[in-house]
């Protein structure tokens, strides 16, 4: 059972998809500051400032903080500026991700439409093709009897 867990573990497409994984963790602390540092901001200030962390509709006739933690201690609300601040998160990385493949797959295609190398005929072939060009020269040369 260790040998065939080996086997598993040590495949390449597993390796493949812990380096994936772990690129993604790292991947995703960038775009939350991206999200958090630099859109969001412009975000409040298109709206005038308007925090959506904190939206919130209360459910029950005893919620009267202005805080969605006072509200929460207080009764049953509906916390939607979360999801709100989630949802514009989620298009902003889906956004990011698709300009990022949409520019590895143009190098892509710029690496496939290169015309192939050329590899150099050895030294010694390009000799012995001389030597034969010049041995037909020669013999066209001779006169023949």
């Amino acid at each position: 059972m260790l040998k065939e867990f080996k086997e598993f573990a040590l495949r390449g497409n597993m390796v493949d998809l812990a380096t994936g994984i772990i690129i993604g963790a790292a991947f995703s602390g960038l775009v939350n500051s991206i999200v958090s540092d630099l859109f969001m901001p412009v975000v409040a200030v298109i709206t005038g400032g308007v925090d959506f962390s904190n939206k919130f509709i209360a459910l029950g006739s005893g919620v009267t903080a202005s805080d969605l933690a006072g509200a929460r201690e207080q009764g049953p609300v509906l916390a939607y500026g979360n999801f709100l601040t989630l949802t514009i998160n989620f298009l902003i990385v889906a956004f990011i991700l698709f300009l990022v493949v949409k520019a590895m797959n143009r190098l892509k295609r710029q690496e496939e439409a290169k015309p192939p190398e050329v590899s150099e005929v050895p030294r010694n072939e390009k000799l012995l093709e001389e030597i034969r060009d010049l041995m037909a020269v020669a013999t066209e040369r001779t006169p023949r009897v």
